[in-house]
């Protein structure tokens, strides 16, 4: 009976020593890109004439820890930088289910002087910042940034 106590009790801390670090690994993962790290959307709005309006950016971004996207966001064109009001919902894990990640959204509408600014741009960087501290500064890759410049356009 011993026996069975000791290796139910080192199968216990294996399992919750690899699924916490596989948690912090997860919640602090390395990306070289935006689009790598978290799901983007990028939706340019137009008037009657077909003239660029505004472009809003809504990121999709999982986590295993409680941290909450604050309402802030740095839109960085060629190193100049543009300081963005967001919107954010956070969704906490649901009670039920596999389903252990909670879900945050962060939802920013670009000013529109610096939409130019976009279509000239070598590199964009994008930083977001969570409440715990955290704050996650990328750039679009190459495709990406492609595609934005390609609905600027358009």
């Amino acid at each position: 009976m011993q026996r069975i106590l000791v290796a139910f009790g080192i199968t216990l801390m294996l399992v919750g020593v690899f699924g916490l670090s596989y948690i912090w690994h997860f919640d602090n993962r390395d990306a070289d890109s935006l689009s790598d790290y978290a799901r983007i959307e990028f939706n340019v709005s137009r008037d009657g004439e077909g003239y660029v309006e505004g472009a809003v950016l809504s990121l999709w971004d999982y986590r295993f820890d409680r941290a909450e996207l604050l309402p802030k966001a740095i839109l960085f064109t060629d190193g100049a930088p543009w300081d963005m009001k967001a919107t954010t919902k956070h969704t906490p894990p649901p009670m039920s289910g596999d389903r252990f990640k909670s879900e945050n959204k962060l939802f920013v509408e670009f000013p529109k002087s610096s939409l130019k600014s976009i279509l000239s741009a070598e590199s964009i960087r994008f930083r977001f910042f969570y409440d715990n501290g955290q704050s996650i500064d990328l750039p679009l890759d190459n495709k990406e940034l492609a595609l934005w410049k390609r609905r600027l356009r358009w």
